[in-house]
């Protein structure tokens, strides 16, 4: 079992090794140790990309690598880069669509991601227990990883459309993707520069769509409904679209 989930993250790229405030010690079976060891070919003495989760970026230099593990030291050399001003509100996905989804925007760089259950969604997807299982968190950390940066979007589920408008900040900017009703397509938006105290909130719905008491909620609550264009997508897909095409049109990138 220890080998297999070893093997398992040899396939993902580790741009930088996370580590927790204080931790010095990987297990010899530590995906990271064994990315260390067989990867990247280091040994004692050698140096590797290292920073602390949600917190400083650094180097970590390997004081002892054996057959129980390795110990390090860490030297923070610089602050977390911040995420973008962007919180992605998404209607429940597959369970299988949810992990990449999650991999792929956390690697983007979204500050906050709020999964909410839909009018039109599955039920099932919601009593999935990925979440519990830790699975959810594990993939906005495999995104984190892949981008080379500490810090990691925060994470809420909500029972519906209702309660997860309730946990928006006042100031946030609003923006509704739909095939049916839309203003003007995502990049001719009007808007200002998303900040961290005014965001860009990015709602995008589950496979099923939106419901018209849903669409009457988003317009009450000072949503704008844009498009991605004329074709339906995937809910991965639109997410990781809206995303790239909020910060390119915002220069966020």
């Amino acid at each position: 079992m220890k080998s297999q989930t070893a093997l398992l993250y040899f396939c993902s790229a580790m741009n930088i090794i996370l580590i927790e405030k204080d931790e010095r010690f990987f297990p010899r079976y530590d995906e990271r140790c064994v990315h260390i060891r067989k990867i990247l070919k280091k040994k004692a003495g050698d140096l590797f990309s290292a920073g602390e989760v949600n917190g400083p970026e650094g180097r970590a230099l390997i004081e002892r690598l054996d057959e129980t593990g390795l110990s390090f030291s860490f030297t923070a050399e610089r602050p977390s880069a911040p995420l973008h001003p962007l919180v992605l509100l998404v209607g429940f996905p597959r369970p299988i669509q949810l992990k990449r989804l999650l991999r792929d925007v956390s690697s983007l760089g979204v500050s906050s991601v709020l999964l909410s259950g839909t009018d039109l969604g599955e039920k099932s997807y919601r009593e999935s227990n990925l979440v519990d299982r830790g699975s959810a968190s594990a993939s906005l950390r495999e995104g984190a990883v892949q981008a080379a940066s500490t810090a990691i979007p925060s994470f809420s589920l909500c029972d519906s459309i209702d309660d997860a408008l309730r946990t928006l900040p006042d100031a946030a900017q609003r923006v509704v993707l739909d095939v049916e009703g839309a203003v003007c397509p995502l990049a001719e938006m009007s808007g200002d520069r998303p900040t961290a105290e005014r965001p860009l909130v990015l709602a995008v719905g589950s496979e099923r769509g939106w419901s018209a008491r849903e669409r009457d909620l988003f317009r009450l609550s000072g949503f704008t409904v844009c498009s991605l264009g004329s074709r339906i997508l995937r809910t991965e897909t639109a997410c990781t679209a809206a995303v790239s095409v909020a910060l390119a049109k915002f220069r966020l990138w």
